[in-house]
């Protein structure tokens, strides 16, 4: 009877800590810092891209093209000013030598607070950040090819809000998330023109257009099973709503080609017209549903390891030059809390 007890007790103590330790893992898709925490989540990973078959690839020659390796590395920080309010901060960083495109994806940085935590019926916290696309401009090509992308920024700032919700019930938490984000206009960007253009003596050699405020939302679920002290098992499924861009006006101040006589004023006006009207909905828009896997290792209270995968279906908008048939992104997260 003793040792019945004793193996009870020692089994409750055990699930009581695996259950503990749930809700501070920094997998937990609730994770929070706690007052004067800060955390640091660095990660690593390579993806293999194939692209699918818009009017925008096809012209430039890319639709089904095989992009390997796509070096991709992303960071994410917080620091806990109470036990409910912290300041967080996510940013990632894309080279792909394939299509000579390189630059920052993401960048946001702000606050979040927890409304309600896990004592009560669900979790519940509101955050708001600021989008920092707008650091970098911008850049492309124009080419009789069509539009060639530079980097991956949109060159534009803007607001996100958004919330999520959950619970960690001892070993394991389920999680959702809804965002809104809004960008602003403005003309942050650099387009090479390239010469080969028969018309391009009646343009300078770089334009900046002003392109219109735009939206994205983005909703999405994660669950994370917490199966031992050091080991967690987690997965996700987001989808992300990318709307089309458009351009209102050429911002570059164009060259006074009345010298050339009135058929090049006629001319550099009706290519200008005719930019506009292609670039007024620019169907650059898609849709992204990634789902989400990842196994973690408690290297010691502080630190963590995990492997992570993802897989994304793409539906992109006819001259969207971001679909893809294959997008597969495997890689390492180096977790760590001071």
């Amino acid at each position: 009877m003793k040792k019945s007890l004793k193996y009870l007790v020692v089994a409750a103590a055990s699930v009581v800590s695996t259950g503990a330790f749930a809700a501070s893992n920094m997998e937990n898709p609730l994770y929070m810092p706690v007052n004067r925490e800060v955390y640091l989540k660095t990660g690593a990973a390579v993806m293999y891209k194939q692209a699918d078959h818009t009017i925008a690839l096809k012209t430039r020659g890319l639709d089904g093209k095989e992009e390997f390796p796509v070096w991709r590395f992303t960071g994410d920080m917080g620091y806990g000013i109470t036990d409910r309010l912290a300041l967080i901060g996510r940013f990632g960083y894309t080279h792909d030598d394939d299509i000579d495109r390189k630059g920052m994806h993401r960048g946001r940085i702000g606050a979040m607070y927890r409304v309600l935590d896990n004592e009560q019926p669900i979790v519940l916290d509101l955050y708001s950040e600021v989008f920092l696309s707008g650091i970098s401009q911008m850049k492309g090509t124009y080419t009789p090819l069509g539009f060639k992308f530079d980097n991956y920024s949109n060159g534009r700032y803007g607001i996100i809000v958004g919330t999520r919700f959950g619970k960690t019930w001892d070993d394991f938490t389920l999680a959702a998330h809804v965002e809104y984000l809004q960008t602003f206009g403005n003309h942050n960007n650099k387009i090479a023109i390239d010469p080969s253009f028969p018309w391009a003596p009646l343009f300078p050699d770089e334009l900046s257009v002003n392109i219109k405020g735009n939206h994205e939302t983005c909703f999405g679920f994660d669950g994370m099973y917490q199966f031992s002290s050091n080991w967690s098992i987690g997965a996700g499924f987001e989808y992300y709503e990318h709307h089309d861009n458009s351009v209102k006006s050429i911002h570059t101040k164009l060259p006074d080609v009345s010298a050339m006589g009135p058929m090049a004023v006629g001319t550099q006006n009706t290519v200008k017209q005719a930019l506009l009207a292609v670039t007024d909905d620019m169907k650059d828009g898609w849709d992204e549903y990634v789902v989400k896997l990842n196994v973690a290792n408690q290297l010691s209270d502080s630190m963590q390891l995990a492997v992570f995968t993802e897989y994304t279906f793409d539906d992109s908008h006819s001259m969207s030059q971001n679909g893809t048939d294959v997008k597969l992104e495997a890689g390492v997260r180096f977790n760590a809390r001071f």
